[in-house]
């Protein structure tokens, strides 16, 4: 199994930037499509963002899209999330989500492995 931990979230106002890590330890991370997910306050859980074992394919959700962008580093055991333009509507607790897959294409990722979430806030 993959142990995943988030780092990065934070206080920001709108219009800011926040860069989201998630560090795996365990099995062998390039065996793992990874994605991040959100949730906000009362709301279910929603899907961010999704990349293949390799880093080949990507795939955001569209209340996302063009702001957001997910990235990996198979040498760093890291999977990061890079948000800008930043609006309150992003306010949440963002979870990394591993799934055993070497599939070359993701659209989004069912969650084998979670970490404990990581709060963002952005400010008005």
């Amino acid at each position: 199994q993959v142990q995943l931990v988030e780092s990065g979230g934070g206080l920001v106002q709108a219009g800011g930037s926040l860069r989201l890590s998630c560090a795996a330890s365990g099995r062998t991370f390039s065996l793992y499509a990874m994605g991040w997910f959100r949730q906000a306050p009362g709301q279910e859980r929603e899907f961010v963002a999704a990349t293949s074992w390799s880093g080949g394919s990507t795939n955001h959700a569209d209340s996302v899209k063009g702001r957001f962008t997910i990235s990996r580093d198979n040498a760093r055991n890291t999977v990061y999330l890079q948000m800008n333009s930043l609006n309150p509507e992003d306010t949440a607790v963002y979870y990394c989500a591993a799934e055993l897959s070497r599939r070359a294409v993701v659209t989004s990722i069912k969650g084998d492995y979670w970490g404990q979430g990581t709060q963002v806030t952005v400010s008005s």
